[in-house]
């Protein structure tokens, strides 16, 4: 039976709305429910926003002040008991509005994770990055999030083990670095403007990483070699179609959108980067106290997660393009260029493998980066859920639960 539904109106703060497109369907989708949390002032006038890494925006970067937008499903059933460990009344989950995320996308919108979760009440917030999700995850504004795996590993190190457990991979592939057509080699890029989604996240210690490895030098701060700019997604689009940044690392659909729509080229893909080309985009995790006590309400989510994931490597690509727009739109987003849709896909495979084996390098490029200190990660992974769901096992390579 469907999930019984509730609509609300939405309301988005101007920088956070896609510059090229409407963020809000005419007809929203039934059942959501979109919401600002934590967005700046109204400003009293118009200006142009300048790119340079100032105090101000460490400080929100750090506050986890983003926009986000928060969908409700509740089923027909009652609500389960709030709490003990059983399945727990209500599952907060975060996802972000990229395609990288693909498996919440679909997940949401198809019903997969409402439909295992039963009784359970489904509410979902959208980020734009992944230290804000973590930051919402550690404050239990939400209980679980599909997010990259830098933030992931800076929670585990900085909690001692204490926040999280990586339970499944989500997508691998989909990062690139995008540049202006006359920067053809990491020699052009001295003095240079890039960007990447927030200070911290997966691509951002991507592009830090690899820049030392170029014998540049970069800070949090914004200073060094190359001007990094944590700057939100559909504000980069913005400012390198105006001529105001020079490249950003970007996952997709944001580096095809650069590409397609702003006459960016690759200058770095990131699969080049790893063996085989195999590298985690995107995982998923649980705030350990609320694994603990609700232990199958997460096996449900996984059910869900494990058939989202099996249905995007199965469906046919118009009905998936399709489906993945369709829950753009519902995440308070909007719709994408069948280019776009294309291309991204090209560069992405959804998998419930989290890639274990890569953690080390991913948690040493955080520390060659500024952003993570060096720690033991052993017992980041808790598959045990995933295994018992999923056709095949996946291994957690020594650091954790299989």
């Amino acid at each position: 039976m469907s999930p019984a539904l509730t609509t609300r109106p939405a309301t988005r703060t101007a920088h956070e709305q896609d510059p090229s497109m409407s963020s809000t369907p005419e007809n929203p989708t039934p059942g959501t429910t979109r919401i600002v949390a934590g967005g700046p002032p109204k400003p009293k006038r118009r200006r142009t926003r300048e790119i340079s890494v100032a105090v101000g925006l460490a400080l929100l970067i750090g506050a986890g002040a983003a926009v986000a937008s928060t969908v409700s499903r509740n089923n027909d059933a009652a609500a389960a008991p709030a709490s003990g460990t059983g399945p727990a009344a209500e599952l907060k989950l975060g996802y972000f509005g990229n395609i990288t995320h693909g498996p919440a996308l679909v997940g949401v919108n198809k019903g997969f994770i409402a439909q295992e979760l039963g009784q359970t009440k489904l509410t979902t917030q959208v980020f734009n990055a992944g230290p804000a999700a973590i930051e919402a995850l550690n404050a239990g504004a939400i209980d679980a999030t599909y997010i990259g795996p830098n933030p992931a590993i800076n929670s585990y190190v900085k909690s001692k083990g204490e926040s999280i457990s990586i339970i499944a991979g989500a997508a691998s592939g989909g990062a690139q670095l995008v540049v202006r057509p006359d920067i053809t080699s990491a020699a052009d890029l001295k003095g240079k403007k890039l960007a990447t989604p927030q200070l911290g996240g997966t691509q951002d210690v991507a592009l830090r990483a690899w820049l030392g490895k170029q014998g540049y030098k970069t800070s949090p701060d914004g200073g060094g070699d190359v001007t990094i700019n944590p700057t939100e997604n559909a504000q980069t689009l913005k400012l390198f179609q105006d001529g105001k940044l020079d490249g950003a690392w970007l996952p997709e659909p944001w580096a095809s959108r650069l590409v397609l729509q702003a006459g960016a080229k690759v200058l770095v893909d990131e699969k080049d980067l790893w063996d085989k080309g195999q590298f985690v985009t995107t995982v998923l995790i649980v705030n350990k106290k609320f694994a603990a006590e609700h232990p199958d309400t997460v096996k449900a989510l996984l059910k869900g997660h494990v058939e989202s994931v099996n249905w995007l490597n199965a469906a046919p690509a118009t009905e998936k393009a399709t489906v993945l727009n369709a829950a753009l739109k519902e995440s308070g987003g909007a719709a994408l260029p069948a280019d776009v849709v294309e291309r991204s896909l090209k560069n992405i495979v959804f998998t419930d493998d989290p890639f274990a084996g890569t953690y080390q390098k991913l948690l040493q490029d955080g520390v060659d980066a500024g952003t993570t200190k060096q720690a033991d990660i052993t017992g980041i992974f808790d598959l045990s859920a995933l295994n018992s769901v999923a056709p095949t096992k996946t291994s957690a390579q020594g650091l954790g639960k299989d």
